[in-house]
Formats: structure tokens, sequence, C-alpha cells
């Protein structure tokens, strides 16, 4: 078990955390939240042992492994297979693994055609799934995983997720994909405030306590400065009254004993909305007979046609390397069709956030430069507003862009659209680097534009919100589907998960006992044995559950109660209701570590037994 003692972080004038204390068990699967430029990469690097703390320590079991998603690659193999391959834990008895690494290889969109290609031939994003494929395969006994899902397709992503639910070591993610994370992961540890909180379940539960905390706190801070105020207001009145010297004398000392409650500095949110240029008429832009490949032989996109109307949300899916920042250049105009048209209306004004276009800000201007420089009709204050809504307010919209990390070009690039008025959106992985939050005001942002938006994305979240059309690579080709994402997987569905179900259902039963009498009478017993101790473990399994369910029901009656006790003032029952709700959420915590332990214990024992009396227990991971 990894054990974190009051462990402090400060840069410059910048407290990360302080103070944070948490423990991690095996079996948990534990999202990391929080702003970017919060401290979640400098946590996992202290964790490491590759940056120091100010004080606290890191106390991890001896022989204790920790695999971390490294940002450096340095590839020693001749083949991504073997590269892969030589990630896995050697075997006592010599057994050949080499199939776990082919199938994390396919699960990450790696073809059998890529299996002996020489490592540093893959282009960067297959390099960063190389990588990944070899931290999976390492088995440790915690896992760090730092935006996992940049440059993965929707359908890796997807793998991925099912690959982590089955993880059976401990494991501390970072993503801006709240619904992956709240899919994959048992508990939610947030850096707020430079403060470190875990508790079990998912971000919203973690961010609804927090909400409601900082409620209380604002709501207490109130009533002390309205009693301040009145206290302050008596002492001035009557401190040279001799009749009230000893009545002044004794508010006087409560002031000076009373903790001042400091009011919450406020946390800036994306927050903007993309400014519109006029349409008249309904349809915008014609794609007719699109063909385009950079190898002729090769064609990625073959015969598409469609048509773009206003209001419209297309979204463009599909695994990596297929051709969707191709066909958003076409559509944009960078590239030119082999065959086809891309035919755009008169009036057509298009705002384009390309992948490649973050390279192209210049390192020298300032935010405001760059942003000017998209409309230089804007006036200072009109900029100044539009950096403001992209998280560069005040004095950080002077930052040179060459001192910005990636999240923060991505915002400044957004700030550049924002400054011109336009009518069709083309967004190539717009999310890449932005935090959740950062996600959800640009998902309600694009939602409240009244133009047409073509989007790539890798968010399952984004795209059921968004999309009500979709242009699918998949399969080799390139077709137009017209409904959801929702829709589509119900009605369609990646060809790759098909694939991947049909090859389960292909796999081979375990061998059978041995028949005879001894033989039955020797099942017969391992079953009875297999129910009573499983049999046990279920029950104690419900009866942890049915406490957890009982506590966790009770517990918005008592912060009820504690919120209606800080708008009285009443101390005495914010005191002893602040401790009875900490009380149960602590019992939870314990019940629920518990819960995994006992949840574990029982999947080992279900696949001892199944092993011993040659049944098939599903998949093991």
């Amino acid at each position: 078990m990894l054990t974190v003692t009051n462990l402090s972080k400060t840069y410059g004038r910048q407290d990360l955390f302080e103070g944070a204390s948490f423990q991690v068990a095996p079996g948990e699967r534990v999202g990391v939240v929080g702003r970017n430029g919060s401290g979640k990469t400098t946590l996992f690097r202290i964790l490491l042992g590759e940056e120091a703390a100010d004080t606290g320590t890191v106390t991890v079991p001896a022989g204790y492994r920790i695999g971390y998603l490294a940002q450096h690659l340095r590839f020693e193999h001749p083949t991504v297979l073997a590269e892969a391959a030589s990630a896995l834990p050697t075997r006592e008895d010599g057994t050949d693994e080499t199939y776990r690494a082919k199938a994390v290889l396919a699960g990450l969109g790696f073809s059998e055609d890529d299996f002996p290609v020489v490592p540093a031939a893959l282009s960067g994003g297959y390099q960063v799934r190389l990588n990944l494929a070899r931290t999976l395969l390492s088995s440790p006994d915690l896992l760090l995983l730092d935006e996992p899902t940049n440059y993965l397709d929707v359908v890796s992503i997807r793998w991925l997720g099912r690959f982590l639910r089955g993880w059976r070591g401990a494991l501390l993610m970072i993503t801006h994909d709240r619904d992956f994370m709240d899919g994959v992961t048992t508990h939610t540890m947030a850096i707020h405030r430079a403060r470190v909180r875990k508790m079990s379940g998912g971000t919203e539960k973690l961010y609804g306590q927090i909400l409601q905390e900082e409620e209380i706190h604002e709501q207490t801070r109130r009533n002390d400065e309205k009693k301040r105020e009145e206290a302050e207001a008596f002492i001035s009145r009557f401190r040279a009254q001799a009749t009230k010297a000893r009545a002044v004398q004794s508010r006087i000392k409560a002031l000076a004993r009373h903790e001042r409650l400091e009011k919450l500095a406020d946390v800036r949110n994306l927050d903007f909305r993309f400014t519109e240029a006029p349409f008249i008429g309904k349809w915008m832009m014609e794609v007719r007979d699109l063909s385009f490949g950079y190898d002729a032989r090769h064609p990625l996109i073959k015969g598409l046609s469609f048509h773009v109307a206003k209001g419209d949300r297309i979204a463009v899916v599909g695994p990596n390397g297929r051709g969707k920042t191709t066909l958003l250049r076409l559509l944009a105009g960078e590239l030119a069709p082999v065959t086809g048209i891309v035919k755009p209306t008169v009036n057509l004004k298009v705002g384009y956030f390309g992948q490649t276009n973050v390279d192209r800000l210049q390192p020298g201007y300032s935010v405001e430069e760059e942003v000017r420089r998209a409309n230089p009709a804007l006036t200072r204050t009109q900029v100044r507003s539009l950096c403001g809504a992209v998280m560069f307010g005040g004095a950080s919209a002077e930052k040179r862009i060459s001192v910005l990390s990636g999240g923060e070009r991505s915002r400044v690039l957004l700030g550049k659209i924002l400054a011109t008025p336009v009518n069709l959106l083309l967004l190539d992985e717009p999310t890449n680097h932005l935090d959740q939050e950062s996600v959800d005001a640009f998902a309600e942002a694009v939602n409240a534009f009244e133009g047409a938006v073509i989007l790539v994305t890798h968010i399952e979240r984004v795209l059921s919100a968004l999309a009500t059309k979709l242009i699918v690579f998949d399969g080799g080709a390139v077709k137009v589907f017209d409904g959801g994402y929702g829709d589509f997987l119900d009605r369609v569905g990646w060809r790759a998960e098909a694939a991947e179900a049909e090859g389960g259902k292909a796999v081979s039963s375990r061998s059978r006992p041995a028949k005879g009498r001894d033989a039955r009478r020797e099942r017969a017993r391992i079953v009875a044995l297999r129910s009573k101790e499983i049999g046990a473990l279920r029950k104690k399994v419900e009866e942890i559950e049915a406490e957890i369910v009982l506590l966790e029901s009770r517990l918005p009656g008592e912060e009820e109660a504690l919120i209606e006790a800080s708008r009285r003032n009443d101390r005495p029952a914010i005191r002893t209701l602040s401790t009875t709700t900490s009380t149960a959420r602590v019992r939870i915590e314990l019940l629920f570590q518990e819960m995994v332990a006992l949840g574990e214990r029982l999947r080992e024992a279900e696949k001892a037994y199944a092993e011993e009396l040659g049944e098939d227990s599903g998949p093991v991971r």
C-alpha cells in the first residue's frame, strides 16, 4: 500500500498542495482531478521520486513497483512487438506470454503489419501508444497514468476503459475525459485550493461535497462578519462610557479570540461564446464525391458526399490515421481534393481549430498580440475581454507564447477564433490539454453556437452531447451516419469491437475433470467447499454494502442540518453535526476499502475453484 503523509509543495508564490495525506490500497483505482496547474503531474513526479517535496513523506513497501507512462520515449528493441513484450514480467515456468503483448497492442490500434516495424519509424502518436502498451504489460503494483487517452482514438479509448476496469493492481489516473475516469475508477482524489482530498465514488460526488462545504464556509463567514460588525459598532459607540466598560472589554476579547474566516478566492473558469457571423439560407457547404489520398494507391477518402446545413453538429469519428484531420483540412481549403468538390456558399465564414494551427502561433508574441492578429479591428478593451474569456485575465494576457504550456496555447487558439465572427466551426481535437471543467465549458459554448459545427473529438461524452450526424471512418471506408453517437453504437458499432467479441466466443473451453465415481465424489466435495467459502464472502460484501447505503442515505439530512445550523450560526450544533458527518464519511471510506479487499478475495477464490473444477471463470485480466 502506498502511503503519503503531510506532503507539501510550493512553486514560487503558488502553494500546489499543503499537508496532503492519503493512502492507495491494493485494487483501488483512483481518478486524480484538479485544474490545469494545480499540481497533479507534480504529485506523480513526487511519488516516482523524480521531484522532491518541500515537506512530508511517501512510503512504499519493500519490492513495491510503480509503473508510469513516461513522457520521454526511449526504445531498445528492434520491433514493435519485441519492445512491447520486453515489459512482460518473467515467468518462473518459462511460459511465453507474447500473446498478451499482441492483445494489448491490438487493443491500442496496432495491426499485425505493425508488429515487425521498427519503433522509431512509428508516428509520434503511435510511439506514445507503444509506450502505453509497455506500461500496461509491466503489471506493476501501482500504475500511474497521466492523460493516457491523449493520442488515442475513440475505439482504442473504449478498449483501454475495458482493460483498466479489469486492472487488479492499484491505479492513479489523470484524464480530462470525466466519463472515462468515472467509468474506470473506484475513488476520486481532488487537488483543490492547495488541499488534497480522496473519497470513494466518482467526480460528481466529490465535487458535490466540495461545493457544499464551500457553501457552508461562505454562509458561516457571512454570519461571523455580521456579528463582528455588530460587536465593532458596539465597541465604537460605548468605548467612552464607563458604565459600559466591562461589556466593551468583553466584546474586544471575544473578537480577539474568534478566528476570522477568509473569503474563498474565486476559481477561474473558461467562459465564452463564439462570435456568430450572420448567415442567410440553409445550406452552408456541399461536399460531392470527395476523394483524397497522399498515395494514389491507398486513398484515405473515396466517394464521400454530404451537405452542411445551418445548425448542424457533425462529428468525424474513427481510428487514428484514417483521414479525420485530412478531411477537416480539405473542408478548410488547406488541401485540394484529388477528385470531387468542396463547395462553400458565398457568405460562409469559417473558424478552423486545427492540430497544426497551435504550432503556427508566434513564440515571441504575447497572448494579447496573438488574439489581436486574428482581428486588428478590435479595440484593446475588446481584445483583453477575449483574453479573459479564455482564462488569460489581467497580466496573464502579456505572457509570451514561448512560455505557455500546450493547454494554454490551445486556449490562445480558441481566443483567436473568438476574435473573428464565424458561422462554421471546424474543430480538430480542441479539448486536448483542457481540464475537465474547461471541457464542460467548451461543450456548452459549442451547443450555444447557432452556426454549424464539424468536430473531431475522442471524448464520448462530448460526442453524445453534441453530435446529430456522424462521418465514420471504419473498416477502410468512410460513410455518413444520420443520427447521434448513441444511435451509431446501438445500430452499427465499431468493427474492431465486433471482431473482439467474435474472437472471445471462439476461445476453446478448458478441459473437464476425469470421469468416474472418485472424480464425482471429489467434485462434490470441492463444490461444497466453494459454496461455503464464497457464500460467506458474498454475505460479508452484502452486509458492508448495506451499511454503506444506510450511512450515505443519512448524510444528506445531516448535511442539510449542518447548513441550517450554519445559517443560524449555532456553533454547538455546527461542531456536533460536523463531527457526525465527518465520522460517517470516514466510516464509509473504511467500509469501501474493506469491500474492495473482500471483492479481490472473492475473485481470487472464484478463479481458484473454477480452475480446480475445470470451469471457465471468464476472462482474467
